[in-house]
Parts: structure tokens; C-alpha cells; sequence
């Protein structure tokens, strides 16, 4: 499959999806969201892709949306676009998916769905849709020369693709008020103080480590825990302690009767590494 705005590698396991305007600090066009969107269902179906690292080239991430793309908006008639937008908020499902409500098979939210998982490496500018993008990663390292900002109020904007809802539970509700009323820039170091990134690496050494963390995943893990660990956490978002707890019963009987159970007692006992088929 080729592609507009992307790269896109496999290397032991590990697919990296390299958004591809460094011209642009990776400004989001058209042609990249429709490239991000089948690169992910592609990763998503591929068994020999056990994780996904997400990262822009050159200096930055994603500076968010193309300006060229705002100004036209702002001289389009607003409600004949606002029924062509809304008719493009939900994707059809993909090939392979988690079994999550449609709210995680929309526009941005996807990530969430795809069944394995998702890593930003987070590589400098990270504003607006960039940064809606990399919230709906599952995990986030950044280089030390990253920086972040929601960018919206200071464009007139407002809270955009469910960062209203996903920011507050990555970095609290004092913490998203503040990131989405002032839209001030911050630093690699305050984003990791307020949770917003895992982990801080020297920028030389950002993708050594996140490939190295990716590859652990890839060997080391099974992917059939993976799969049903991240259904688990996104559909408790909308559900009760009760259900949460119930379902975990379940899952971990159905997970007792799997081959990765077997797998993973038999290569701890025998001490050697494991080989995980992740059924």
C-alpha cells in the first residue's frame, strides 16, 4: 500500500507509522488522515505486528491542523460543512478491532480500538489535532525538546474531537481547565510532572527507547493479554465498578483456557523466553 503523507515500516514486530511533512512540522492535512487511518488497520490486522509506534519526522510531531485548512473552513458556508463533518465522526469498523463502543471507532478515537498498542513518540511540537492524536495513544514518551499545547482557545476554537473528554483523565480536571483555557505551551518535563508523558528521554535517545520499549511488548508479552486488557480499561470508562469487576471474572476464566496462559507458565517454569502465538 502506498501513501501521501506517511511512512510506514515493519521491523521485528513493531510497526512505526512516520507522519510525513516535516516541511510542515507535520501539520495534519486530508491525505494524512486518511494515510494514519489505514496504516493503523493495517498494523491492527497484521499478525506479525504486535506493536505500534506513532512519531513525526524532522524536528516536530504534529503541529496540528494545517493553516490552509483552517482559513479555507473559515470562508466556507458553516452550515453546509457542518453536515458534511458530521456525516465523517464515525469510520465503518475496521478489518480488526476491539469489541468497544462505536465512541471508539470515531474520527480521532480510533487508536483506541485498534487491538494492539498504540505509542506516541512524541518528538517535538505537539499542538491542536497533533495533540488530540497523541492523547488517544495508549502510552506517550517524549524527547526532551518536545512541547505541547491544546492551541484552540488561541485560534478561537473550541475543545475538539473528545479532547474534553480524554485530557481530563490523562492529567486531571485542574490540569485539562488549564491546558485548554490558556492553551500555553508546555515543556517536556511539566507534561511528564502532570502525567501527560510516561517517560522524559534525551532527544537522541527517544526512538532507541520507545523502539526497545515496543520490541519488550513485541517478545515478552502476550498478545493476547494486550488485546483484552486495553478493551477492558477503554470500555470501563463508561461503566460501573460492578461491570468492570464481573467482566474481569469472566476474562480471566476465558484467559485460564488460553494457549498464551499455557505459554506464559511454561516458559517461566523452564526458564527460557517465551513464544507467545496470542491465542
Amino acid at each position: 500500500m502506498t501513501y501521501s503523507d506517511i511512512l510506514y515500516d515493519v521491523d521485528d514486530n513493531v510497526a512505526t507509522i512516520t507522519l510525513n511533512r516535516p516541511d510542515r512540522l507535520n501539520a495534519w492535512s486530508r491525505d494524512m488522515e486518511g494515510d494514519v487511518r489505514r496504516a493503523m488497520e493495517v498494523a491492527g490486522a497484521d499478525e506479525g505486528v504486535r506493536a505500534i509506534i506513532v512519531t513525526g519526522a524532522g524536528r516536530g510531531f504534529c503541529a496540528g491542523a494545517d493553516m490552509s485548512i483552517l482559513s479555507a473552513s473559515s470562508d466556507e458556508d458553516s452550515d453546509s460543512r457542518r453536515e458534511t463533518d458530521r456525516n465523517r465522526l464515525y469510520h465503518e469498523p475496521m478489518a480488526c478491532q476491539l469489541e468497544l463502543p462505536s465512541d471508539y471507532n470515531m474520527r480521532y478515537t480510533y487508536f483506541t480500538a485498534t487491538p494492539k498498542p498504540v505509542i506516541a513518540a512524541i518528538n517535538g511540537p505537539c499542538a491542536g489535532l497533533g495533540f488530540v492524536m497523541a492523547l488517544f495513544c495508549d502510552v506517550r514518551f517524549v524527547s526532551e525538546k518536545a512541547v505541547f499545547t491544546t492551541a484552540f482557545a488561541r485560534r478561537g476554537l473550541i475543545a475538539e474531537h473528545g479532547i474534553d473528554w480524554i485530557l481530563p483523565r490523562v492529567v486531571g480536571l485542574p490540569n485539562a481547565l488549564d491546558l485548554l483555557l490558556s492553551a500555553r505551551k508546555i515543556p517536556a518535563e511539566e507534561a511528564f510532572q502532570m502525567g501527560l508523558a510516561s517517560k522524559v528521554f534525551p532527544h537522541e535517545e527517544l526512538m532507541g527507547g520507545v523502539l526497545a520499549y515496543a520490541k519488550e511488548l513485541a517478545v515478552m508479552v502476550s498478545p493476547r493479554s494486550m488485546r483484552v486488557m486495553k478493551e477492558q480499561v477503554y470500555r470501563t470508562q463508561g461503566t460501573s465498578l460492578s461491570e468492570s469487576v464481573n467482566r474481569g471474572f469472566d476474562e480471566m476464566y476465558d484467559s485460564l483456557d488460553s494457549d498464551d496462559f499455557r505459554e506464559g507458565v511454561a516458559h517461566f517454569v523452564e526458564k527460557r523466553a517465551p513464544s507467545f502465538s496470542g491465542q
